[in-house]
């Protein structure tokens, strides 16, 4: 089972973007653990990371196209991208909301989701931890019964 891994704005800055927020690990070192721990669970993983919202939005599509599960870090776009919901709203497979940090533990204008009404679950507050337990989720979603 393929699944996207998706990443919005400046999480390619991991390890140098406030790094008391965010953790010392780079993106590079995400993008392995989402590999790993996929093979473990029997997920072909494709992680990817965009400081653009039109192509953000391009995957999304892909993957309603190809009823892919996504795992999705909108990152700022999670707050106000009515465009990015809508394209979420268009998958069929699992959707899973993913955050490092706890939005609704920090600045007021990070405690609204656009994204969290059309996701199957939401998973923050964890670092890497939160991307492991989505992918989990999503084998367990994806599983044969």
């Amino acid at each position: 089972m393929r699944v996207l891994v998706l990443n919005g704005p400046n999480l390619n800055r991991l390890g140098v973007r406030e790094p008391d927020v965010y953790g010392h690990e780079t993106f590079a070192d995400l993008a392995a653990e989402c590999a790993k721990v996929g093979a473990e669970l029997g997920l072909e993983v494709d992680v990817r990371q965009t400081n653009d919202e039109a192509e953000l939005i391009q995957w999304l599509h892909e993957a309603a196209d190809l009823e892919t599960p996504v795992a999705l870090n909108p990152a700022a776009f999670t707050h106000y991208s009515y465009a990015l919901r809508d394209a979420c709203a268009m998958l069929t497979a699992p959707l899973i909301e993913v955050h490092l940090s706890n939005p609704a533990a920090r600045e007021e204008f990070r405690h609204t989701s656009v994204v969290a009404g059309v996701a199957t679950g939401t998973i923050a507050g964890f670092g890497f931890d939160s991307y492991r337990l989505a992918l989990r989720a999503i084998a367990g979603l994806t599983a044969p019964r």
